[in-house]
């Protein structure tokens, strides 16, 4: 089994155009979430979203690309193309490089498709709106702008799915199947009709995100992606890649209980198969970057299975939800907040939970509310946690 090296990150969020605008934000407590009104029928007339502002796709693609490339896919290659900026695929066999990306649907492509069918009576739709919506698109179309021949797939597990990419992925270089993983996820889901979706569960906060707080009534949706390189260490050192941390274990599990209500007992047992597969106990992470939706029970539940898998070692855990300031990107949450957990290792320093105004003794966790904490940290972990009962959690280290 090889060490898995992280020698790329990448991202596009509502708190900037790339993976260092994300860090500086993040790390200086701004919040990216905003009342937005105006918005188009048949969407809620206002809504609080993490929205990514101004985001000019002519920029980045020409006209022909951006006839095949839905919003979230844009958000992907854009990321995908950060985090690879500094490999030199001229060092590895390029049948042995690979593209494993979260899945997500085309929600742009497939609203935009809907309204001209039913309102507008368009006689036809465009001939590639099937290429643009299907759910491994992201991951395709990054294999082909750099030439990836290797293992290339999407896996679907809502709101876990970027987290479940990353960690197949590493275990995938880890085991020799791969010599190279570009992983990750993106989501642009910030539509009229999806947002009313997302209205009729009843979990969406009308006044902002705040997780861990006693005052905490729901979450906040965001858009954008989060990319990372993961290589064989070896090779990596070989070429003189710079290695920005490493891929330690990946945890997986089901609830198999209820499509929509977590289960504390599957998140303990995710994170508890993440830290055996990265041999680590407990007491080794000295950090966790928390699914914290900011919903009732998924905070409550969260806490809960940190209590029965931390122990003793829990209240001296630091455990922040950055959610509270980049919303909750969906199938590209696990990215993003892979990224974030990285550079936290990378600067030493903890990204706060902001927005907090009083403690939940449920949710009694160090939240690092007062703003980002100075802290050189070995291990850390970061959770993401689905509808459908999908627990996901990454293990990742400091580079050496």
């Amino acid at each position: 089994m090889r060490r898995v090296a992280v020698t790329g990150l990448g991202a596009i969020t509502a708190l900037g155009p790339d993976a260092a605008s994300l860090w500086s934000a993040v790390s200086a407590g701004r919040c990216s979430i905003a009342r937005h009104t105006g918005l188009p029928p048949p969407g809620p007339a206002t809504a609080m979203l993490a929205a990514i502002p101004e985001f000019d796709a002519t920029a980045h693609f020409d006209r022909r690309q951006l006839l095949m490339l839905d919003r979230a896919t844009r958000f992907a290659l854009v990321a995908a193309r950060e985090a690879m900026a500094g490999v030199d695929l001229a060092a590895h066999d390029r049948t042995r490089c690979g593209a494993i990306l979260g899945a997500t649907m085309g929600q742009t492509t497939l609203e935009d498709s809907y309204r001209a069918l039913y309102a507008e009576a368009a006689p036809r739709l465009p001939p590639l709106t099937v290429p643009r919506v299907m759910p491994n698109a992201p991951a395709s179309q990054v294999a082909m702008a750099f030439g990836l021949q290797g293992a290339c797939f999407a896996t679907a597990s809502a709101c876990a799915s970027a987290t479940h990419a990353i960690g197949l992925a590493g275990q995938m270089v880890r085991a020799g199947l791969l010599d190279l993983a570009v992983t990750g996820g993106a989501d642009a889901s910030l539509t009229p009709g999806y947002l009313r979706a997302w209205e009729a569960l009843r979990v969406l906060s009308p006044d902002g995100c705040r997780p861990f707080s006693r005052d905490r009534n729901g979450l906040v949706l965001g858009e954008g992606a989060g990319v990372l390189v993961l290589e064989a260490w070896d090779l990596a050192v070989a070429r003189g890649a710079t290695i920005l941390g490493e891929f330690l274990g990946f945890g997986m599990s089901a609830d198999a209980g209820d499509l929509t209500a977590p289960s504390s007992d599957g998140a303990a047992r995710a994170m508890r198969a993440a830290l055996d597969d990265a041999r680590l106990q407990p007491a080794q992470i000295g950090y966790v970057n928390a699914h914290g939706t900011a919903t009732r029970l998924n905070d409550r539940t969260e806490a809960a299975a940190l209590r029965e898998v931390f122990a003793g070692h829990l209240p001296a855990l630091p455990v922040s939800s950055t959610k509270s300031m980049h919303g909750h990107c969906l199938a590209a949450a696990g990215g993003v907040e892979a990224v974030v957990t990285l550079q936290a290792l990378r600067h030493r320093l903890l990204p706060p939970t902001i927005g907090r105004t009083e403690p939940d003794p449920d949710c009694a966790l160090d939240c690092v509310a007062e703003g980002a904490r100075p802290a050189r940290v070995a291990c850390a972990l970061s959770n993401s946690f689905a509808f459908g009962g999908l627990n996901a959690v990454l293990a990742f280290g400091a580079a050496a």
